[in-house]
């Protein structure tokens, strides 16, 4: 499985071992960008991500901005993109189990290199538990999406 991974200049410093955390889990990341610490703007990132989940180039992505909370809000606004900023373990592979999340936001200046690692590992190998509540859960997500109000 691929795995879409993008930053702006606040989450660079985090990028690398993030491709690499999810290399080593035996999943082929996509380098997004950014390439390096010079400032850029994390909505264009977001839709990096967005474009390469919704073209089914990728099923989920990684957004890494200086706090996650800006890459959050902005992948939000795509549609089929539901993003969260998770800085715990539980909460990453949480949010793809119960509501189907297939955008992980991460703080740079907020998760440290070891914790990251394993955020990353258990979003990457969680997988959505399509039945019952959940599902009748996230189809109100998509329902409220399709209005677009």
């Amino acid at each position: 499985m691929k795995i879409a991974v993008a930053c702006d200049h606040g989450g660079f410093p985090l990028k690398e071992m993030v491709l690499e955390t999810v290399r080593a889990a035996g999943f082929e990341p996509i380098d997004l960008g950014t390439d390096g610490p010079e400032s850029v703007d994390y909505p264009d990132y977001a839709q990096k991500i967005g474009e390469t989940i919704n073209s089914g180039t990728a099923p989920k992505g990684i957004l890494i901005c200086g706090s996650g909370a800006g890459a959050n809000i902005a992948a939000n606004k795509i549609k089929g993109i539901y993003a969260s900023v998770c800085h715990d373990v539980y909460s990453a592979h949480q949010a793809v189990e119960h509501d189907d999340m297939n955008v992980l936001c991460l703080g740079a200046r907020i998760v440290g290199p070891e914790l990251a690692k394993e955020i990353v590992q258990a979003f990457i190998k969680a997988e959505y538990w399509n039945a019952g509540n959940y599902k009748r859960r996230v189809d109100k997500v998509h329902a409220i999406e399709a209005i677009g109000k």
